[in-house]
């Protein structure tokens, strides 16, 4: 191989590497979306929890 071909599989490799791992981090729109997720798990759990106290009181 020439030192060209070296140099630009080396750069190209290079440059994956980077798109790979910058499409891994997470901006903040979506831990945002996820902290709206758990709000909303964490509302339907305590919704559920009053129906069975309710449940329980009529019994």
């Amino acid at each position: 191989m020439t030192k060209f071909q070296t140099l630009t599989g080396t750069a190209l490799i290079s440059g994956l590497l980077l798109v790979s791992l910058a499409g891994c981090e997470q901006g903040p729109a979506e831990k945002a979306g996820e902290n709206v997720d758990d709000a909303v798990d964490e509302a339907g759990e305590s919704i559920e929890d009053a129906g069975d106290s309710i449940e329980d009181a009529s019994d």
